[in-house]
This record gives C-alpha cells, sequence and structure tokens, in this order.
C-alpha cells in the first residue's frame, strides 16, 4: 500500500509522531543495571549506524525488520524537526513516512501511484458541529456494500485523509466494503472533545444515510489508527449509551491511544524510538486537552472505562511502540468485559507500519488480519 503523495509536505502530518493522548507530564524512566546490560549486549550486535538504531539498542527496545528499517533510515534523512519542538503549523508541514515510502519506490523504480480501487469521492456530511468533509472509498463489485468508518491518525492534531489515504484503500479492497474516511476537526483550534463529537456524527450519518454511498446500513464497522483507534472505541462506546442508533458490527483499531500512563513496559523500553517516542506524546496532549480532567476523560482514558457491551474488537499493535502496552491491556481488559477480542503484535515493526505494505510485507498481513475480522463482524 502506499499513502497518497498529494499534497503529503503540506497537508499530512508528521507520520512519525502522530498520535494522541490523556497524557499529562511525560517523565523518562531509569533503566535497571540488568536492563542496561542486556541493552549493551544488543548494542554491539546491532547496527549502529544510524542515531535511531543506537538509541534503540540503549533502551532494550527491539530493532526494526530489514525492510522497517530501510523506512525508517530514509525518514532520518529526510531531516525532519523533532514533533515536539515546533508549533502545529510548522508540525504539519514535515516529512513523513509517507515520503519516505515514495523515496524507496522511486528508488527501485517502483510504481508510486496508489493502490487502485473502484471508485473514489469526496464529499460532506452534515453534522452538529458543522460539514465534515469525507471521502469514500468504493470497492469494485456489485453493492450495495458494508461499510467501514475509518478515523486516521495525527494526534488530534495532524495528518488527514490525505496521510492515510493507503490504509483507506488497502482496506476497501481487503474487506470487501465501502470506507468513509472521516476528515474530524483538529487541535488546537478545536479542542477535545471536537474531534469525538465529529467522529460519533460520522458514524451516524453513515448508518442513517448508508445507501447514499452505496453501503448497507445494517453492516456498519467503525475502524482507526492511533488517535483514530481512540476515536474509534470512543465512538462504539457512545453508541453503546446512546438509544435508537444501531451498535456497529465490530470494531478494528491499529496501535489505539488508549491509556495515560507513560512509564509502562513499551514506553519505557520506546522513550526514544522512532517514529514515534514519548515527548512526541506529550505535544500532542497539550494541543488537544483542555485541562488536566481532559486526560482522565474515559472517551481518552479508555482503559479507565466501562467496556462492556461492547461489539467485537481486533487489535493490531506494531513491537516498536510506546503504544504497545496499551493495546495488550486493551485486549485484556475488553476480555474481562466479556467482549470479544484478539490481539496481535508484529515483530520488528515499528508504529506507522500499517499503511507501508508498499514497501513492508507485514502491513499487508496486517491489513487482510484486520479486514478477515471485519468480514467475520458483517457476517454476524
Amino acid at each position: 500500500m502506499l499513502r497518497n503523495p498529494r499534497n503529503s509536505r503540506r497537508a499530512s502530518v508528521l507520520r512519525l509522531s502522530h498520535v494522541s493522548a490523556g497524557l499529562l507530564i511525560v517523565t523518562a524512566a531509569a533503566c535497571s543495571g540488568s536492563s542496561r546490560a542486556a541493552s549493551d549486549t544488543t548494542a554491539m550486535r546491532a547496527d549502529t549506524s544510524t542515531r535511531a538504531d543506537s538509541l534503540g539498542a540503549m533502551s532494550g527496545a527491539a530493532m526494526p525488520n530489514a525492510d522497517q528499517k530501510k523506512v525508517l533510515d530514509e525518514l532520518g534523512a529526510l531531516g525532519g524537526k523533532p514533533i515536539e519542538t515546533l508549533e502545529p503549523a510548522e508540525a504539519r508541514t514535515q516529512p513523513t513516512p509517507t515520503d519516505a515510502v515514495m523515496q524507496l519506490l522511486k528508488k527501485s523504480e517502483q510504481p508510486v501511484t496508489p493502490e487502485a480501487v473502484g471508485k473514489v469521492t469526496d464529499r460532506t456530511i452534515t453534522s452538529p458541529g458543522g460539514a465534515i468533509p469525507v471521502r469514500i472509498y468504493t470497492p469494485t463489485g456489485t453493492g450495495p456494500f458494508p461499510v467501514i468508518v475509518y478515523f486516521h491518525g495525527g494526534g488530534f492534531v495532524i495528518a488527514t485523509i490525505d496521510t492515510y489515504d493507503a490504509s483507506a484503500r488497502a482496506l476497501a479492497n481487503a474487506a470487501g466494503a465501502v470506507v468513509m474516511s472521516v476528515e474530524y476537526r483538529k487541535a488546537p483550534e478545536h479542542k477535545f472533545p471536537a474531534a469525538h463529537d465529529d467522529a460519533y456524527a460520522a458514524y451516524v450519518w453513515a448508518v442513517r444515510n448508508a445507501s447514499q454511498i452505496g453501503g448497507d446500513s445494517t453492516r456498519v464497522a467503525l475502524a482507526g489508527e492511533s488517535a483514530g483507534g481512540n476515536l474509534a472505541l470512543a465512538t462504539a462506546m457512545r453508541v453503546r449509551d446512546t438509544s435508537g442508533v444501531r451498535a456497529p458490527a465490530s470494531v478494528v483499531v491499529v496501535y489505539p491511544v488508549v491509556g495515560n500512563d507513560t512509564t509502562n513496559t513499551s514506553y519505557t523500553r520506546n522513550a526514544e524510538a522512532k517514529p514515534l517516542n514519548r515527548p512526541m506524546m506529550s505535544w500532542f496532549f497539550r494541543q488537544y486537552t483542555r485541562s488536566s480532567a481532559d486526560a482522565a476523560d474515559p472517551r481518552l482514558n479508555i482503559l479507565g472505562a466501562n467496556l462492556k457491551g461492547l461489539p467485537a474488537v481486533t487489535i493490531v499493535s506494531a513491537e516498536i511502540d510506546p503504544l504497545l502496552t496499551e493495546g495488550e491491556l486493551l485486549a485484556t481488559k475488553l476480555r474481562d468485559a466479556g467482549v470479544t477480542v484478539q490481539q496481535r503484535t508484529w515483530p520488528g515493526t515499528a508504529h506507522e507500519f500499517f499503511g507501508q505494505g508498499a514497501v513492508v510485507p507485514a502491513a499487508k498481513e496486517a491489513v487482510q488480519y484486520a479486514a478477515d475480522a471485519l468480514k467475520a463482524g458483517f457476517r454476524r
């Protein structure tokens, strides 16, 4: 899969740092003596040709597989600035993993055109907060098709439906479903809960107007990446608690933002990881939340929410990701709440790998895993 390169420098996000969370102050956790010894050994064995490699080895973080490493090395060569040092406007112009994938494809003389689908249409939908831009990806074949309401990542601050074009295309094809990718409002211009309100409004619109986009209103699912995974889960909870709205067939979340503990295992191990690390998470939080109370709100801190009565949830995780432990904890808490759940971690992959199928084979496998879960939900 290849993310649409259109306006990638301007409208896309620094996908290496997309994601938001209910996070307050980030505090670096010190490594124990034994973990330092182990990581020193890892460092001696690892390729230390880049700073990211060295930091990963020193912190005990897993090392990327060969395909993922090429993307991370290429991204580093593009010279982006640390997201946490920038104002949002400048952050929105930084090089992205999409740019890195493009560069790799060009160097290997491979096509850079997006994955083909039956039809792509841009439109707006109505909501209480105003018009919401959406992009409709329709697979080949004869409808009505099931519908996936999809929320992109970007920490509720940066990124657009252009940035996550590849994920939407891949899901449309793999699941045989119409994908409605939602351009929700961003912070700091629009603080919490603006994005969450838009996400819920978009889902309700899709259920009530599925026929307008070639969809079947009885088969509508939710999906999202990172911050978008948070929006998908929060929307499912709000639907559960609202009468008169059909529940989603299932929910698929890819390395979702669901907690506020930045000292857990994966935050500690991947504190300096690329393309996402701990300082970036704090930056996103500051942009989106209005006060410390927002961090504890169950729409952001989903690990502290009531999870009973949700539809089946599928969680896709990356090994080199501060959010890995949150995804694993989410699976446990959903299971304890009686929710059908499956969670899988792809070794050697980093946050953002899901949309990199053009150069990272593991991404194609993860997309198929997600699509199989969505199709199973549509059959229930």
